[in-house]
């Protein structure tokens, strides 16, 4: 009876001392699975939250999240493959190359919102770089105005009390992440107001 009584003992106190380091591995893991979480937020909060937004890429269809643009000048616009304005793409991109290194990006998102864009993103991407040589970051088709409106363009039109009015309506974003103005499709990539406004912007650091 007497050594029943050890055995059971012996038997609780080993069974106490696994629960408390199985309590402390839990816990270590818990930790290290903390630490990832709490950089990653400390890096949101530095991200504007106009950029705080994730898009499909173009070509790929791949997540791409805007923060990677911040502390950039960015100039979004919505573009079509069947528009009036579409060479507009070639001044874009030529803008985009000459000022990258400076700290501009020009991003596109086509939309069909007009009724004048492909049916695919693969269509969008192949008439694009063979026809205009767009390198410059572009996401796949969505919609720009309404309702249904991206959540980016949601917060541009908020911002300026502006929803695109056609195709290649275009919004400037400064380094800080403050939206600055928006022009009509007829504001080319070379007028002379729009670049004025660049330069002073990649001019803050």
């Amino acid at each position: 009876m007497v050594d029943t009584l050890r055995l059971k003992l012996r038997f609780g106190i080993l069974l106490s001392m696994m629960c408390l380091a199985g309590g402390a591995l839990a816990q270590t893991s818990a930790n290290r699975e903390a630490k990832p979480q709490a950089a990653a937020g400390a890096a949101d909060a530095t991200c504007p939250a106009i950029l705080q937004h994730t898009f499909a890429r173009l070509q790929d269809e791949k997540p791409q999240s805007l923060c990677q643009y911040k502390g950039k000048v960015l100039l979004v616009v919505n573009t079509a493959s069947y528009c009036g304005f579409t060479p507009q793409y070639q001044g874009l991109e030529a803008l985009h190359e000459r000022l990258k290194g400076r700290g501009l990006v020009v991003l596109g998102f086509p939309s069909n919102d007009f009724a004048q864009e492909k049916s695919s993103n693969k269509e969008i991407a192949d008439f694009c770089e063979n026809t205009y040589g767009v390198k410059f970051p572009m996401f796949a088709m969505s919609s720009v105005r309404g309702r249904d409106a991206n959540a980016l363009f949601k917060q541009l039109a908020a911002k300026t009390g502006r929803a695109p009015l056609w195709n290649f309506y275009k919004y400037l974003i400064g380094r800080d992440g403050t939206v600055l103005a928006s022009y009509a499709s007829t504001t080319g990539p070379d007028d002379a107001a729009l670049l004025r406004l660049i330069e002073q912007q990649l001019a803050k650091r």
